[in-house]
């Protein structure tokens, strides 16, 4: 039987390589150890890193286990990742994301008129990246897509699950409104700033600086 030292060490390497969330039961089947010991060492790891407080950390995030960098240097390792100047969000990105991850299942229609705006080209984009999904069609006239977020979307802003969003009164708004009866041009109520949506979504003490971006 594989000594607990020796399986830590090989779940540590597996989890630097990953690069992303790696799920229990996918580090069991590749170490060969039953569920619980898996999880247990795995919650050891974590114990153990928090404790020597390294440059490096393991996390909890998007139903899986991550190795992160540690928040306390995300001021050097921001200045080295800013040298490869990386894309930010657009402002019509974080709206529709954060409109669809409130309001989940949503259709397109719904969208445009909290939006106010044609809402094709900033759908497609979140799909590409798999920060959205398709969930099923609504049960309505001509039986529109749904849409909800992925685990993807969980991965990029650092969250465990759902219930880690951060509450609407985070946007200074007591919530996010209804889609208008008249049209389009009552939706201009909800208009937070990009760096207002994308910062409550990616709080500091929540946020692992070498998460990568999605590609475009």
């Amino acid at each position: 039987m594989m000594e607990d030292k020796e399986a830590k060490t090989i779940i540590e390497s597996l989890l630097f390589m990953a690069g992303e969330p790696m799920t229990l039961d996918s580090l069991r089947k590749t170490i060969e150890i039953d569920k619980y010991n898996t999880e247990r060492l795995v919650r050891e790891l974590i114990g153990d890193y928090s404790i020597k407080n390294t440059g490096l950390l393991i996390v909890e995030v998007a139903e899986g286990f991550q190795m992160v960098t540690n928040p306390a240097c995300a001021p050097w390792v921001k200045k080295l990742l800013s040298t490869a100047a990386p894309k930010r969000p657009t402002q019509s990105s974080i709206e529709t994301l954060s409109i669809v991850a409130y309001k989940q299942p949503i259709i397109k229609a719904e969208i445009e008129a909290i939006r106010g705006v044609n809402s094709d080209g900033v759908v497609k984009t979140l799909l590409e990246r798999r920060l959205v999904k398709i969930l099923g069609r609504k049960e309505a006239p001509g039986r529109p897509l749904m849409y909800g977020t992925t685990k993807e979307f969980l991965q990029y802003f650092g969250l465990k699950d759902l219930s880690g969003l951060p509450t609407l009164k985070e946007f200074n708004e007591t919530d996010i409104p209804e889609a208008p009866e008249a049209g389009p041009e009552q939706s201009e109520a909800w208009q937070p700033s990009n760096e207002e949506l994308e910062g409550a979504f990616r709080s500091d003490d929540r946020q692992s600086a070498d998460m990568e971006q999605p590609q475009e």
